[in-house]
């Protein structure tokens, strides 16, 4: 093992789609009463997981991912619809 080398680390965790977990985000911010939209909005913007309800484990659930990948989920479905 060359310890000069950058690594990756996998967990032997459930992989769950970036797409699943914001749909499951998304229905437990509707469920609480809040505007998914803004909530999931303002947590991509600021990264705060506060914006995500701990409901439903959403807030456990969006933090299995980077922002950068729920992101790329959002543009390649938005992109995909379109073209």
């Amino acid at each position: 093992m060359d310890f000069g080398e950058t690594m990756m680390f996998k967990s032997q965790g459930e992989d769950i789609p970036a797409k699943d977990i914001l749909l499951q985000v998304f229905a437990a911010l509707q469920e609480k009463g809040y505007d998914p939209i803004n909530q999931l909005v303002g947590y991509l913007m600021s990264g705060d997981p506060v914006y995500i309800t701990s409901h439903n484990q959403a807030r456990t659930l969006i933090r299995k991912l980077e922002r950068y990948e729920l992101l790329e989920e959002l543009v390649r479905e938005y992109l995909e619809k379109k073209v």
